[in-house]
This record gives structure tokens, sequence and C-alpha cells, in this order.
């Protein structure tokens, strides 16, 4: 019988795999794939680093170096990594796709982040092209056509994500590989650009503010940046509404960033890589929030408690900047509010670890990027706000927690730090944990017929078993089973409560500093301790991971919950 060799992906674009049964064709194959990640490697760093020169030149006054410079260098990147998804698109369109996909990568729940992220970074560029037009008479085009093509940037990568992110490249990797540390690298600049001009936008020197106690902080940014000189007027009415609208846009655009840079890594990092068999029987998870009311109640609870005393911690900062008894007022109440989350969600953490301990399921052995990554950026992103905790419970104890300002940020920082610890425990465990199967009832099915020997020993006799089968036996067998399924149940349950309590209050703890607070700076007991150029370069390095941290544990958190 003759056999006819079918091509395989690689081959039928031109590209044929090695024969991997001798060794020289293995070090062949390791050479190629070693060569085009170190390659990838090298391009990724050599753009972060030229983006960290104009990111970090821009923010200094000594420096020649405008923002211009740096949107142009945006631009360039934009325009780069748009072309390589397109050609992608095209590519796998024509049929030169991957034939392995990994489950584990792009779930449902990323995908949609990174499309809410993106539909209101698109608006955000809106509302920036808005603005950015009624200077087009006195400034430069370039601020115009940033988010001119930031949109379109935004738009072909998010398709991109949607449609390939589950991809285990076979073809042409070497170009796939440095495409994917393209789009990361390019992400990644962006996100650096946003989180210090973020930061710009709350980090007020005390000898600018001292000329403009009037002013609130984001008032006094605006003055500053001026996004201009002042000679240089707007041409319509509507200039500072935008201004405004669009500063409010920044946090879910630099969470899309962040989004995508860790898409486009897991990508890479399966570039050539076969999914196992296993990946084509494995258990669907699908969201419920079935018989979860008590950590959902006190979740939503606590998220309408935490906006309402952001709300009125902003207004005061904003309209009561001189009223040192406003000013304490709101800050006492903003730390309570932290201490009050932190507490609760330390009580939950510890039940669900609790349970976890006691729980027999068995860990998970099969190793995947993204589930290494989620683990990653999970201990590495907390660091920030480790960082920042422990700096402010030095400048406490330090100073003698005098006040009973000091002591509530003194406690809010203790507080954090185990917080931070409890939950990326429960977070790693959960996640390392097979999903919760439903427990069948054991269904023994007896032989009506037995042989068994004779009194007499002179044979085998046949017996109906049907007229002496034991009840007891099956009753006992079937109320252990009932008592298994109900310790199962109840379990998974409480971890539900949990998972649920705690996803929403990292989202609280999330949206307080992303959109703007900072007691960091509004309380000047750690700014006079470590001087403010040390304390400000402290909080404006960790407090972005932070937020990152909490939005990525949310993501966690949701995929914890998907387990039980």
């Amino acid at each position: 019988m003759s056999h006819i060799l079918l091509p395989d992906a690689d081959s039928a674009s031109g590209v044929i795999e090695p024969d991997m049964d001798t060794p020289s064709a293995e070090m062949a194959w390791d050479r190629g794939k070693n060569w085009g990640w170190m390659l990838s490697a090298f391009i990724c760093l050599n753009i972060l680093i030229l983006g960290c020169a104009f990111v970090s030149a821009g923010t200094s006054e000594i420096v020649k170096i405008s923002s211009l410079d740096l949107q142009s260098f945006l631009i360039f990147l934009f325009l780069l990594t748009s072309i390589w998804m397109v050609y992608f698109t095209y590519n796998s369109r024509a049929g030169n796709v991957s034939v392995f996909k990994d489950r584990h990568a792009g779930p449902i729940w990323l995908r949609g982040g990174l499309l809410l992220f993106g539909i209101l970074s698109i608006i955000m560029d809106i509302f920036k092209i808005v603005s950015y037009v009624g200077y087009l008479h006195c400034d430069s085009a370039i601020k115009v056509a940033f988010p001119v093509v930031q949109v379109v940037f935004v738009l072909i990568q998010t398709y991109f994500f949607w449609i390939h992110s589950r991809d285990c490249v076979q073809v042409q990797k070497n170009l796939s590989r440095c495409g994917l540390m393209l789009a990361l690298s390019t992400n990644l600049v962006l996100w650096m650009t946003e989180v210090t001009e973020e930061s710009l936008h709350q980090t007020i020197s005390p000898e600018f503010s001292t000329d403009h106690t009037k002013l609130s902080r984001r008032q006094q940014y605006i003055k500053s940046a001026s996004y201009g000189d002042d000679q240089c007027t707007c041409s319509h009415t509507s200039c500072d509404i935008f201004k405004d609208a669009y500063y409010y846009l920044y946090p879910f655009n630099i969470e899309y960033s962040l989004f995508a840079s860790t898409m486009a890594f897991v990508m890479w990092k399966n570039v050539g890589r076969a999914a196992p068999e296993s990946n084509h029987h494995h258990h669907h998870a699908r969201f419920s929030l079935k018989d979860v009311v008590i950590g959902l109640v006190l979740g939503i609870l606590l998220v309408a408690a935490g906006i309402a005393t952001f709300v009125v911690y902003e207004i005061d900062m904003k309209t009561n900047f001189s009223d040192k008894e406003s000013h304490d007022t709101a800050l006492m109440m903003h730390f309570v509010m932290n201490i009050v989350i932190a507490t609760t969600m330390c009580v939950c953490t510890i039940v669900g670890s609790a349970i976890f301990m006691v729980d027999h399921r068995e860990h998970i052995s099969e190793k995947n990027p993204t589930q290494s990554l989620d683990v990653g950026l999970l201990v590495g992103a907390s660091l920030g706000k480790f960082i920042v905790s422990y700096f402010s419970i030095i400048a406490m104890v330090a100073t003698g927690a005098k006040g009973h300002l000091n002591r509530l940020n003194l406690s809010w920082g203790i507080l954090m730090v185990l917080q931070l610890g409890l939950q990326n425990f429960f977070i790693i465990v959960g996640l390392h944990r097979e999903p919760f199967h439903e427990a069948e009832p054991d269904m023994v099915v007896a032989n009506p017929y037995a042989a068994e020997s004779s009194k007499d020993g002179s044979g085998l006799q046949v017996r109906d078993l049907d007229q002496k089968s034991n009840p007891d036996t099956e009753a006992r067998g079937n109320s252990r089973a009932a008592e298994d399924r109900h310790k199962q149940l109840w379990k998974r349950r409480v971890l539900r409560e949990v998972c649920a309590f705690l996803l929403l209050g990292n989202v609280i703890l999330w949206i307080m500093p992303a959109f703007g607070a900072r007691p960091q700076f509004d309380h000047d007991t750690e700014t006079q301790f470590y001087q403010f150029s040390m304390w400000a370069a402290v909080v404006n390095v960790g407090l972005p991971f932070g937020i990152f941290y909490r939005m990525h544990s949310v993501a966690s958190l949701f995929e914890v919950y998907q387990k039980l």
C-alpha cells in the first residue's frame, strides 16, 4: 500500500520542519528557536530603553526634548506595529495559521476587558482630538496626529488579540516573535508615557503649590503643563470641558496598554509550542452567580461606600484646599474607609485560605505560559504597593505616629501589607487547583447471581442475591456519598462568596487611586520625613504597579471563581 505524505502547516507556507529524529536536526531547530528569541528580545529591549530615554527626558525642563518628540516616536511605533498585525492577519486568512490553540490564553473575560478598555481609550482619544484641534492655529499638528494614529492602532490591535490571542504560531516563527515583541514594547512605552503624564497630574511640588494655594491639584497641572504657551488660546470654547473629560479616562487607557502587553507576551511564549492533547478535553467553566449572595451584597455595599467617601474626599481636596480642618476630616474619612476595606478583605481571605488548606482537590500538573505569567505579574505588581506601604510605615514609626491621622495611616499601611500577602497566597493556591467536578453518586450494580461453595464441599451452587441483598450496606454507601457531595457543595459556596467579595474589594481599591486619590501627598508626614523629591519618586514608581495589581487581582480572582 502506498503512503501519501500530507504537508504540515509549515511546509504549506514554504517552511519545512526538520526531522526531529536526528540529533543534528534537533540541534538546528534549537538554534533557530534561540536565535528568534534572542533577536526579538533584543528588539524589545532597545525599544524600551529608547522609550525610557524619551519619557524621562521629556519630564525634565533642562533637557531639550519635548513631548512632541516622544509623540513622534510613538506614532512611528504605532504604524510599524499596525502594519505587522495587518500582515499577520492577512496571512492567517490565507490559510497560513497555526493549528494549535492554547486554551488558557485569551479567555473571554480578558478579551472582553481589552475590548472595554479599548473603547474607552478611543473615546479618550476623540476628546483629545477635539481639544487639540482648538490649538492647531498656534501649535504643532503632531498633537492632533498622535491621538488619530492611536485610534487606528487601538482598533487594529484589539481586533488582532481578539482573533489570535490563543494561537500557538507554527509558521514564520522568528518574524512572529519579533512582531509580538514589537507590540509588547510599543504598549509598554505607551504605558510609561501615560503613567508619567498621570503622575504629573497628581504630583505638585510644594514650591509650586505655595504660589497657587487656591488652585486644585488638577488645575495646577493644567496651568503648569499649559498644553502650549499662555499666548496660545483655544479657538473654541469647549477645550476646557474636553480636557477635564479625557483626564478621567486615563486609567482605562493605562489598563488597556497593560492588558495588550500581557496578551502579546503570552502569544510570544506560545510561538512554536504544540498544545497538549488534553486541551481538546478540558473542563468548560461557566460563569454563574448562582447561590452567591452574602459576598456579592457585601461587596456591592463596600464599593458603594468606597465611591461615596472617595467623591467627598476629592471634592474636599479640590474646594477646601486651604481649609486645614476640612482637609484633615476628608483625610481621616479616607483612611478609615481604606482600613475597613483592608480589614474585611483580610478576614475574608483567611476564611478562603483555610478552606483551601482542607480542600483535597488535585493540583494542576500541566504547565502553561499564561498561568506562569499570571503568578509572576501578581507577585511582581504587588511589590509596588509593598514598597509604598513599607516606606509609609517606617516614616510613621520613626516620627512616633503622633496624632490620629498618623496612627490611622500606620494602621492602613500594616493592614495593606497583610492583605497583599494573604490575597497573593489565596489566588496562587486557587489558580493551581483543578476545577471542581460534580460528584456523581456511586452506582453499584450487583450481579444477581453469584457462585459459592456448598456446605458439604460437593461443588459450587448458584444462588439468587436479589433475595439476600443487604439494604443497610447500600444505605450507608448512599449516605456517605450524599455527605461528601454536601461537603463539596459547602466548600464551593463559601469559596465563591469569598471570591466575589474580594473581587469587588479590589475593584474599589483600584478605583480610588486610579481616579486621583493621593493621600500620600495630601498627608505631609512622609513628605517631610523623606523630602518631596524622594517621596514623589517612591510613590510615582510604586503606585502605578499597585493600581495594576488591583486590576490584575480582579482578573485572577475571576479565573479562580470559574474553577469553583
